[in-house]
C-alpha cells in the first residue's frame, strides 16, 4: 500500500496528481451508502405520494449527473469520460432505510472511485432534500467505496 498522499509536491502544497504516464485500462469502482429515515416517511417514498414527485427516480439520476460532474466539485479530480454510471436503491422497511448502490466505469488512466461516492452521497443527499419537509431528522451513514477494479493497484473489495 501507498502510504504517501498523491495530491502534495515536495513542498506540501496541493496538486493534480499527474496521471499522463500511467496506462488506460479500464476501470470500475462501486460505493454504498444509507439513509434513515421514520416509517412515515418511507411510507411516502414508497408510495410516490411526495410533494415533489418521485422521489428515488429523481435521486437516481441526481446521482448519475453528480458521477459525470465529480471532476467539477472534488477540486483535485480529474475530469473523466464515463463510460457507465447504474445506480439502485434497495428500500428496507424492517429498518426503515433505504440502500444506495453506484457503479462507475471508465476506460482511462485513474480510478472512478470519487465518482460512485459522489453519487451515492448526492443520491442520498437528493432524498433528504425531497423528504425534509416530513422529517428533519433523517441520517445518512456507511457511505464507502465497496470495491474497485483497474489500474496499478489492482482490485480491491472492502472487507
Amino acid at each position: 500500500m501507498n502510504e504517501k498522499l498523491t495530491h502534495f509536491d515536495e513542498g506540501g502544497r496541493a496538486v493534480m496528481v499527474d496521471v499522463g504516464s500511467k496506462d488506460e485500462t479500464a476501470r470500475r469502482a462501486v460505493a454504498g451508502g444509507t439513509i434513515r429515515m421514520k416509517p412515515e416517511t418511507l411510507a411516502i417514498v414508497r408510495q410516490g405520494s411526495a410533494k415533489k414527485g418521485d422521489v428515488i427516480g429523481i435521486a437516481r439520476i441526481a446521482a448519475i449527473q453528480a458521477a459525470k460532474r465529480t471532476g467539477e466539485l472534488i477540486p483535485l479530480c480529474h475530469p473523466i469520460a464515463l463510460t457507465k454510471v447504474s445506480v439502485d436503491f434497495d428500500v428496507d422497511e424492517p429498518s426503515s432505510s433505504i440502500a444506495c448502490r453506484a457503479t462507475v466505469e471508465c476506460h482511462g488512466r485513474t480510478g472512478v472511485e470519487m465518482e460512485a461516492l459522489t453519487a451515492v452521497s448526492v443520491g442520498l443527499l437528493t432524498i433528504y432534500d425531497m423528504c425534509k419537509a416530513v422529517d428533519r431528522g433523517m441520517t445518512m451513514d456507511g457511505i464507502r467505496l465497496l470495491e474497485k477494479e483497474g489500474g496499478k493497484s489492482g482490485r480491491y473489495v472492502a472487507p
